[in-house]
C-alpha cells in the first residue's frame, strides 16, 4: 500500500498524504488536484475505489462508418474519452456493409433512452440523402451533433475540417517543388467533403497555374475511400502524365504508393503522393507519408462540448464550427522530375495553415 501511494504520488506531483485523502474520500482537496490524483491512478492501472468511482450521466450514442479507416477509430477514442470524463457512457455503434444501417442504429440507441448522439461521416454528408431524418429524430426529443459534412436542411451544430483550404496547401506544397500537373483522387461525387476538396483544389489549380474549372477536372478521379480505391484512382492519373497525386484520405493515398510502384515508378523521386487525415501509424510507412492533419482532438472535444451543451439546455448555435487543417510534410514528396530542389520544408516539418 505505501509503495502504490508513492507511485501515485509521484505519478501525480503531490504528496503521499494528499493521495491518501482523496482515496479515502476526505474533505480540504482542491477539484484540480483531486482529477490528478484520478488521473495517475488511471494511468498506473490501478482500480478506483468504488466510492470515487463516477456514476454514469447517461448513455450518449456515437455513430460511425467502418472502422478500417484509422480515423474513425481515432475520432471515436478522442470522442469516448470526452464523454467519460464527463461523466457520460459512451455507446458505439459502427457502420458495416451489408449490416444495420445509420437509421436502424439511430433507432436503436433512441430505444436505450441515450441523452444524445454524434454523428461521424454520415448520411448528412450524402448531397443524395433525405435530411428528414434528423429533424425527426429532434422531434422525438433528442440532441445531436454532426461531424465531417454539412447540410443546410438541418438544424444542429455540424463539426467538419477545412476541406477547401486543406487542399489549397497540398496544391500550393506540391507546386512549391515544381510539380505542375497534379492529380486529385477523391471518393464518389455525392459527399459534402468530395465538393468542397474538389472546389479548393480547382481554385488553387487556376490561381496557380491558370487552369479552368473544366480542364482541372481533367485531373480529378473519383473511387472509393479505400486503398484499392486510391490504387485505382492514382493509377488513371499517373497514366495521364501526372507526376503527383493528391488523396482524399490517407488510405487512398497508401493506394496511390502501390500504383505508383506497380506502375514502375518510385514514390517520391518519380511519383509525390500527399495523403488526408494524418491518421495513427501513417507517419511510419515507406516513404513516410505527407499528409493533411485533420484535427481529431479539437474536433472530438468540440463535438462532445456541444452536444453537452445540447443535452444541459443551453444549445449551440445551429451552424458549421469550421477546423483548420495543417500540412505535415514527410517523406512521400519531393521535387518534380527535371525540377531542381528548392527552399522547401525538410521532412518532418509540420507547416501550419
Amino acid at each position: 500500500m505505501t509503495a502504490r501511494l508513492a507511485d501515485i504520488a509521484t505519478q501525480a506531483g503531490v504528496s503521499e498524504a494528499t493521495v491518501s485523502r482523496v482515496l479515502n474520500g476526505k474533505p480540504g482537496v482542491a477539484a484540480a488536484t483531486r482529477e490528478s490524483v484520478l488521473a495517475a491512478l488511471d494511468v498506473l492501472g490501478y482500480e478506483r475505489p468504488v466510492r470515487l468511482r463516477q456514476r454514469s450521466a447517461g448513455l450518449v450514442g456515437l455513430i460511425t462508418p467502418e472502422l478500417e479507416n484509422p480515423i474513425f477509430p481515432a475520432l471515436a477514442q478522442v470522442i469516448g474519452q470526452a464523454l467519460t470524463r464527463q461523466g457520460y457512457t459512451p455507446v458505439l455503434a459502427t457502420q458495416t456493409p451489408g449490416g444495420s444501417t445509420e437509421d436502424e442504429l439511430t433507432e436503436m440507441l433512441v430505444e436505450r433512452g441515450v441523452a444524445g448522439i454524434i454523428f461521424v461521416s454520415g448520411l448528412h454528408a450524402d448531397t443524395t440523402a433525405d435530411m428528414r431524418r434528423y429533424e425527426q429524430l429532434r422531434a422525438q426529443g433528442v440532441p445531436y451533433v454532426l461531424v465531417n459534412g454539412f447540410s443546410p436542411k438541418v438544424q444542429a451544430p455540424f463539426i467538419s475540417p477545412d476541406d477547401r483550404a486543406a487542399m489549397r496547401l497540398a496544391v500550393t506544397h506540391l507546386a512549391s517543388l515544381g510539380h505542375t500537373r497534379i492529380g486529385l483522387a477523391l471518393g464518389p461525387r455525392r459527399f459534402v467533403p468530395v465538393l468542397r476538396k474538389t472546389e479548393g483544389f480547382q481554385a488553387e489549380m487556376q490561381a496557380r497555374f491558370g487552369l479552368s474549372p473544366a480542364e482541372s477536372g481533367k485531373l480529378i478521379q473519383h473511387s472509393l475511400y479505400t486503398l484499392e480505391g486510391g490504387q485505382a484512382a492514382a493509377s488513371e492519373l499517373i497514366a495521364s502524365g501526372c507526376t503527383a497525386v493528391v488523396c482524399a484520405s490517407d488510405m487512398m493515398a497508401l493506394g496511390a504508393i502501390r500504383a505508383a510502384r506497380q506502375l514502375g515508378y518510385e514514390v517520391p523521386r518519380d511519383i509525390s503522393v500527399v495523403g488526408f487525415d494524418d491518421s495513427p501509424l501513417i507517419a511510419f510507412t515507406d516513404p513516410p507519408m505527407t499528409t493533411i492533419r485533420q484535427p481529431v482532438t479539437a474536433m472530438g472535444q468540440a463535438a462532445v462540448r456541444t452536444l453537452l451543451e445540447e443535452i444541459g439546455g443551453t444549445p449551440a448555435p445551429h451552424s458549421e464550427f469550421v477546423f483548420m487543417t495543417e500540412l505535415v510534410v514527410r517523406g512521400s514528396t519531393a521535387s518534380g522530375p527535371g525540377t531542381a530542389p528548392g527552399p522547401v520544408s525538410r521532412a518532418g516539418d509540420v507547416n501550419k495553415a
